[in-house]
């Protein structure tokens, strides 16, 4: 498909709404947009058959996935993309698997949505670069630690995002030094929890002192 004349989009915030449909505009010129701000109302657009939608997950009367689970159903040719503030891997692979193609954060400028949209009609799918990485270490071999060793494995950018949360630093402050978005560090922060099987910033601070991060005796 060259181009889409129409498209429904779903979300419960006015701003966020008018933010996707920019992009739209942008992406397709003279395009014709269908909007709903509940579950029931996107579900109603669905009878539209849009070629193209983009949804919210978290909306007032439920989840988005029933959207796309009907769009899959019921206009299966629709490219439909998520748009969303979760960036976690339990919002992220159910989405998938309900029939999205495609899934950005709210934090995109307009006119990187824009583009991503674009690129639809030459085979990209749209995703955000944070859930193109976060895709790519999912399928990637898991680390192997050496057996009888407690330490877990973290990638350089998690090692770095470790550190400044030890030292203090909050998580805008941590997406301000390393240029990343909020969603991106949130994300690296909940990844480090996992692999070192924490639960809390104090907790966090000690395993940094103990791989050497950070001196024990700063906090």
């Amino acid at each position: 498909m060259s181009s889409f004349t129409s498209a429904l989009v779903v979300d419960d915030l006015p701003h966020c709404r008018t933010w996707v449909a920019q992009a739209l505009s942008h992406a397709f010129p003279g395009i014709i947009i269908g909007m709903a701000d509940t579950v029931q109302g996107g579900l109603r657009g669905v009878a539209a058959a849009p070629p193209l939608a983009l949804i919210d997950l978290g909306l007032p009367d439920g989840s988005g996935l029933q959207i796309i689970e009907a769009l899959k159903r019921d206009v299966p040719e629709c490219i439909t993309v998520v748009s969303t503030v979760f960036d976690d891997d339990a919002h992220l692979f159910p989405a998938l698997r309900a029939g999205a193609h495609g899934y950005v954060l709210k934090d995109e400028p307009i006119a990187s949505l824009a583009a991503m949209l674009s690129g639809i009609a030459s085979g990209q799918p749209p995703l955000s670069p944070s859930i193109a990485r976060r895709l790519l270490r999912h399928f990637q071999p898991a680390a192997i630690t050496p057996t009888g060793s407690d330490d877990c494995a973290l990638t350089a950018r998690e090692t770095e995002v470790l550190r400044l949360i030890a030292k203090g630093f909050t998580v805008p402050q941590v997406a301000e030094t390393l240029s990343l978005t909020r969603n991106t560090v949130a994300g690296y922060l909940k990844d480090i929890y996992r692999k070192l099987r924490v639960s809390t910033r104090a907790e966090a601070t000690l395993e940094a002192a103990r791989r050497g991060l950070v001196r024990s005796d700063t906090f």
